[in-house]
């Protein structure tokens, strides 16, 4: 079994395609800027995260609401610069919810919303010196 992707399903499809491609900065793969699909790489590896307009879906499972209730997400990109990559995401419309702060001895980490209000946590993963 192989991961393809982790997709989020959005009301917003607009303004969560320019938050991932201009906000947080990953490369979209067709520019679908109006949906009701899109994929986003980062510049690094191979997962990627898909947008998906959450209309669509409904319609296909004849399940899901029209919104999301709380947190039913998060996703995590990590960073080799944590507080130069908060800077330049702040730069461009972001609003940091917390950090960049240590998380454990390991790992540092800033949280922050898409439009949707899915959790986004950067991590920046500290060495360790023996």
């Amino acid at each position: 079994m192989e991961l393809a992707q982790v997709r989020l399903l959005v009301s917003d499809f607009a303004a969560c395609y320019h938050f991932y491609a201009d906000v947080l900065g990953l490369k979209p793969q067709s520019g679908a800027v109006e949906g009701p699909y899109e994929k986003f790489s980062p510049a690094v590896g191979a997962a990627g995260i898909a947008l998906q307009d959450r209309a669509m879906m409904a319609e296909v499972l004849g399940e899901l609401a029209d919104a999301a209730n709380g947190h039913r997400s998060l996703v995590v990109l990590r960073v080799d610069d944590l507080d130069d990559h908060c800077r330049r995401i702040v730069e461009r419309g972001a609003t940091l919810l917390h950090g960049p702060a240590r998380m454990t001895d390991r790992m540092r980490a800033a949280h922050l919303k898409d439009p949707e209000g899915n959790l986004v946590e950067l991590q920046e993963w500290l060495l360790l010196s023996g």
